[in-house]
């Protein structure tokens, strides 16, 4: 059992059983049926067990950050991306602060976040169209490697960008 996880139960255990516990050390399998008695479920490991689907590893999945100046401008992005399908998914977050420096000058102003759910293969082709299509003379293109995720919903990335035809 990781050990966070451990604490965490014996925190519980001992809440629970002031009186036995106080300056004992509780057992691996006391706490074990205590979490079986009191519905709590152990997962053996971050990673997942035979009760969570497993992750998938996955280099070839990944994230991109756009912002937009409005939300009307996200919308029109990722409508173009989706219809293009480019991305399985996008999330816009709206009303963020963005502080930077642009044309020697400290600049802040309200943003629009995107977050592009997408596959390896399709990454220049969304590059491409959000450089095209972007209100911004530079826009912000920042992709990062999914390197696991659940791997239904990877499937299904992947899936979304690649429909059989």
């Amino acid at each position: 059992m990781p050990r966070c996880a451990f604490l965490v139960l014996r925190a519980l255990y001992t809440y629970d059983h002031p009186k036995e516990t106080q300056g004992k050390r509780t057992s691996l399998r006391s706490l074990r049926s205590f979490a079986a008695n009191s519905g709590y479920t152990i997962y053996e490991n971050a990673l997942g067990d035979d009760k969570r689907p497993p992750l998938k590893t996955a280099p070839t999945h990944f994230l991109a950050f756009v912002t937009a100046p409005n939300i009307k401008s996200g919308r029109g992005l990722v409508a173009t991306a989706l219809k293009a399908r480019l991305v399985a998914c996008a999330n816009l977050i709206p009303r963020i602060e963005s502080h930077y420096w642009w044309q020697g000058k400290m600049e802040s102003s309200a943003e629009v976040l995107i977050i592009f759910k997408t596959t390896k293969s399709k990454l220049k082709a969304l590059e491409k169209l959000i450089v095209a299509k972007h209100p911004y003379d530079t826009p912000e293109f920042i992709v990062l490697p999914i390197t696991a995720g659940n791997k239904r919903y990877l499937d299904w990335v992947g899936a979304s960008v690649n429909p059989k035809r």
